[in-house]
């Protein structure tokens, strides 16, 4: 079993990539981590856009100890406290208000609050948020616009997310305040259908291999 997160560094730890992974049926939630896991990427993040979402992070957190699992796309203070009484480790969220960001320090998890912009991450930063999602990425500005608050904004560290590939991962990743990336390449709609879960592991392998 894996020691439990304590901040969002310690997410930025675990992976050089964040699966974002969309479940439509929690049946698979446990093989799907299994293979993930297998390739080398522990910390998973399922997303809440499926009713499936909760059962799926609560199987996981059961039956897969190896597992560092989130909820995602957490856009209320109610679904902050679902994810973490199923089990959560941490949360992250598309984007993030006042409110969303008490709301997600109170469950006590590390969480990745979203931001688009320099303002926003200067509001969480106020807060004493430096870990931080850029959601999202490639439509925002992509690695450059990263680079560019490496500047004036040191101390802040980012998960990007959106439209990221195995391609485009490295431009992220060799950025100093790039923790690591998030990644829905990983889990395609297709291998998870088939139940090819060699196949997601041997993707997952390719990520994990990005930063060596």
């Amino acid at each position: 079993m894996r020691t439990v997160p304590r901040s969002g560094e310690d997410l930025f730890a675990l992976a050089p990539v964040m699966p974002v992974v969309v479940l439509e049926n929690a049946e698979d939630a446990v093989p799907v981590a299994r293979a993930l896991v297998a390739g080398g990427l522990p910390g998973i993040e399922v997303t809440l856009r499926t009713p499936a979402a909760l059962d799926a992070i609560e199987r996981i957190a059961e039956e897969v100890p190896e597992a560092v699992v989130g909820a995602g796309t957490v856009v209320t203070a109610e679904q902050a406290d679902a994810a973490a009484k199923v089990g959560a480790r941490f949360l992250v969220s598309p984007g993030c208000t006042p409110d969303l960001a008490r709301a997600m320090t109170d469950t006590g998890l590390p969480s990745l609050p979203g931001v688009a912009t320099v303002s926003e991450a200067m509001t969480l930063l106020e807060s004493g948020l430096t870990a931080l999602k850029f959601f999202p990425a490639e439509a925002s500005g992509g690695a450059r616009f990263l680079k560019s608050l490496g500047g004036p904004l040191p101390q802040v560290r980012f998960c990007p997310t959106g439209g990221i590939t195995l391609q485009s991962a490295p431009d992220y990743l060799a950025l100093p305040n790039v923790g690591c990336v998030g990644g829905s390449w990983l889990t395609p709609s297709d291998l998870v259908a088939g139940a090819r879960w060699d196949d997601i592991t041997a993707l997952a392998r390719e990520a994990a291999a990005l930063r060596s």
